[in-house]
């Protein structure tokens, strides 16, 4: 500015500046003359004065760049959503992928492929979500559906859809095969899929189904030409982690974008309408109805195959409740699997199988991020019983009674028949009782011996379904509802596992 001023006949006194911030009022007032004279003149003598404007720019670029950065705060849905302004119940609020007009199973799925993929599509965070663990580059992404492509000398093949992403010049592609409704894969089908994946140098074919995958148990069977020099790998992915991972980045982790919020409620609508057949894993199999009646008759024999079936499918749906608890948690919830070292997993499950033949017993157990405890499952196929604990230690200092007590002032809002039992010292069980019990005499649940108390094992009791679906009488809706009510009414209560210290 000095120099603009200076071309126009103005004198400027360089020693103003260096006097401190205390100005001359008349000083001012030439200052502000000189501005409004040189807003008025027009752009191109300014240009042409480039050297000392451009000398005078350089410190107002450096103030810019010392400004500190902040982290674009992410956006998640409130938990209390605002009151609709519908005038009753009846008034059924506006979609963006409505359900209701689907009649067939091909429909279901080829709306849900088309959804999914556009979701994933325009929602940064969740299509890196679901493609990161498959291989796929951190980049641009597409995606298309009932892309037909040629398949040696037989007909075209139309996979439900592609995934492509796009970085550094390099293209990441995958062919996906979608079922829904409960529909199993078909191996023909997929074999295909692998074959052009492999001809066509695409590095992955992804299943989507209701089926949820073990670990050296896969849903399909397929052959690999190992004397192709380019290799295609097959994952698969299920309705329930697609649900999960949607709800994890709307209700926890959040999006950069409200829209892309929205967007997620939406498709997460979508999965979890009865008509849409994105359900999670809903049958425990035709071995299971057999299982039950040989349990109940005293036929079923060890190395009953179908025991196996049970056992694969018992865990299924302990991986899909592991999956819908840390969704609504925000919390890693993962199943904890017992076996000795070097155990493949088809002999744990065989030997998880003849313990079903000898004592009618499916076990599981979760660990959820920052309980007390693991949360043990035991579904009793003998008595019809489904059996919620956990053990919680004792505490390292104070009296056993304050503890006890303590104990029952935490559970106040907890069932009353909720089972509590001391844990001693050797001996396993001791005093036990229900909370309704307990809670005008805690003492009852001291050791009448003194011997010492090493923790307490909380319990809840629940009648099973009969049926191997997830219908109201359902086997597995039993699960769900016995999980749910136990961490509601029980975890939830105690008290959180203080933080482990740095040092450690």
């Amino acid at each position: 500015m000095a120099g603009l001023a200076t071309d126009f006949g103005i004198d400027i006194d360089d020693g103003a500046d260096e006097e401190g911030p205390a100005q001359d009022p008349e000083a001012e007032e030439e200052s502000a003359a000189v501005e409004r004279k040189a807003e008025a003149l027009p752009t191109v003598p300014a240009q042409a004065a480039a050297g000392p404007p451009v000398a005078e720019a350089a410190p107002a670029v450096e103030v810019t760049s010392k400004r500190p950065r902040t982290a674009k705060k992410k956006v998640t849905l409130p938990k209390v959503a605002k009151k609709s302004l519908a005038e009753n119940d009846s008034w059924r609020r506006a979609r963006l992928f409505p359900v209701s007009s689907l009649k067939s199973d091909r429909e279901r799925e080829m709306r849900a492929t088309s959804v999914l993929l556009s979701v994933i599509a325009q929602v940064p965070e969740f299509g890196r979500r679901l493609t990161a663990a498959f291989g796929a580059p951190a980049g641009r992404m597409e995606t298309f559906t009932e892309v037909s492509l040629p398949h040696g000398g037989n007909a075209p093949k139309r996979p439900d859809g592609v995934i492509r992403v796009e970085r550094a010049g390099k293209l990441w592609t995958a062919l996906v095969e979608t079922k829904t409704n409960g529909n199993p894969l078909k191996p023909e089908q997929v074999q295909d899929y692998m074959d052009i994946a492999a001809r066509r140098g695409y590095e992955a074919v992804i299943t989507l189904s209701n089926d949820v995958a073990l670990e050296g148990s896969p849903l399909v069977d397929v052959k690999i030409d190992g004397r192709r020099k380019h290799k295609v790998a097959l994952w698969h992915l299920s309705w329930a982690e697609v649900a999960h991972h949607a709800q994890m980045l709307i209700r926890h982790e959040g999006v950069g974008n409200p829209a892309h919020a929205w967007l997620l409620q939406e498709l997460l609508h979508y999965l979890q309408h009865e008509n849409s057949g994105c359900h999670g894993f809903q049958n425990m199999g035709p071995a299971w109805v057999p299982v039950r009646n040989g349990i109940d008759d005293e036929t079923l024999c060890q190395g009953d195959r179908r025991a196996v079936d049970v056992v694969e499918s018992w865990e299924r749906l302990i991986r899909q409740v592991c999956l819908r608890l840390g969704g609504e948690l925000g919390q890693k919830t993962l199943p904890v699997q017992r076996a000795k070292r070097g155990t493949d997993q088809g002999s744990r499950r065989a030997d998880l199988a003849d313990q079903l033949c000898e004592d009618g017993r499916l076990h599981a157990e979760l660990r959820i991020e920052g309980t007390t405890g693991i949360l043990a499952i035991v579904a009793d196929l003998r008595t019809g019983k489904l059996r919620t604990s956990i053990e919680i230690p004792a505490p390292g200092q104070g009296y056993p009674l304050t503890w006890v007590k303590r104990l029952v002032r935490q559970l106040a809002e907890a069932p009353a028949d909720l089972h509590i039992e001391t844990l001693v010292e050797g001996q396993g069980g001791g005093p036990r009782g229900t909370l309704e019990r307990l809670r005008p005499e805690p003492g009852d649940l001291l050791p009448k011996d003194g011997d010492r108390i090493t923790g307490f094992r909380l319990s809840l009791f629940k009648s099973m379904g009969s049926t191997r679906g997830n219908a109201e009488s359902g086997f597995i809706r039993s699960v769900d509802d016995a999980v749910d009510r136990f961490h509601a009414g029980v975890v939830a209560q105690l008290e959180r596992r203080p933080a482990r210290r740095a040092a450690e």
